[in-house]
């Protein structure tokens, strides 16, 4: 498992290489081109916060997380966003920055790096039927003071549909740990985010993030937070480049939970 896992993680970070040469030259050339193509045949609604968008971006993120604890807030910087490339008109990777945890009362350090390939299998703009399907491939790479004690692999399916001014994004993914699964176990993540496109520039939304566990030592638990939050932007700062802001809070609607009232600022620069 530890070299598949590194294997998808090579043929990730090997893919723009392979394109630019087989390119004859014009590839870099036609980066730009090539984003405006591919967002131009899918929706353009924005970027949940907590739900990772099936759509295809050009970006780039950081979050920070505020988690309560009993000693205090536990700060996450960054939180695995990172940046967001467009190397074919299918496909999207990320290439994320290890978060800096500082939790209260211990030493601060970097986390796991994490990394995901996007491919789109199907989409279709609002002036057509305002859906998309694609699928992802994530990983992370044990790192730093806050490395877990194995890497995961993270196959994940999402959709989104279009109707007016609303929409809904989803994913359903698989979280497998490169070892000590008799422990973690093969834990089901779900998420789902609702939104609803006001005032040109503003996104309510409300979302459904679930965690399940089908074995390991938290067998039979799951775990569901309903997730509030409100994104503002494409703001147009210069030539391509954007901003885009927003924040919210995850209330946790199970007994079972890791944590409660989290809460996120995200900033966005897509390009």
């Amino acid at each position: 498992m530890k070299r598949l896992f590194f294997y998808l993680i090579s043929v990730l970070l090997l893919c723009p290489i392979v394109f630019a040469q087989s390119s004859d030259g014009g590839y870099f050339q036609n980066w730009f081109q090539r984003v405006d193509a591919t967002q131009k045949a899918q929706p353009h609604w924005i970027t949940p916060l907590f739900t990772t968008t099936p759509r295809l971006e050009e970006e780039f993120r950081s979050d920070i997380v505020w988690t309560p604890t009993p000693a205090g807030d536990s700060m996450n910087y960054g939180n695995g966003k990172g940046l967001e490339l467009i190397p074919t008109r299918q496909t999207e990777i990320i290439l994320g920055v290890p978060p800096y945890q500082a939790p209260p009362n211990a030493p601060h350090g970097f986390g796991n790096i994490p990394i995901t390939l996007k491919s789109r299998i199907l989409s279709s703009n609002e002036e057509q039927h305002n859906y998309i399907v694609t699928a992802f491939l994530a990983g992370s790479i044990p790192y730093g003071r806050y490395a877990s004690a194995h890497g995961t692999i993270i196959p994940t399916i999402a959709f989104g549909k279009g109707f007016g001014h609303f929409d809904f994004q989803s994913t359903i993914g698989w979280v497998i740990p490169t070892g000590g699964r008799q422990k973690s176990g093969t834990p089901v993540a779900y998420n789902t985010a609702f939104q609803y496109h006001v005032l040109r520039k503003l996104w309510p939304e409300v979302e459904v993030n679930a965690t399940f566990w089908p074995n390991g030592t938290l067998e039979g638990d799951k775990q569901v937070f309903l997730s509030l939050g409100l994104v503002a932007g494409r703001f147009h700062l210069w030539h391509r480049l954007a901003m885009s802001v927003g924040a919210g809070e995850q209330i946790a609607v199970t007994h079972f939970h890791q944590y409660n009232h989290a809460k996120t600022l995200s900033l966005r620069f897509p390009f």
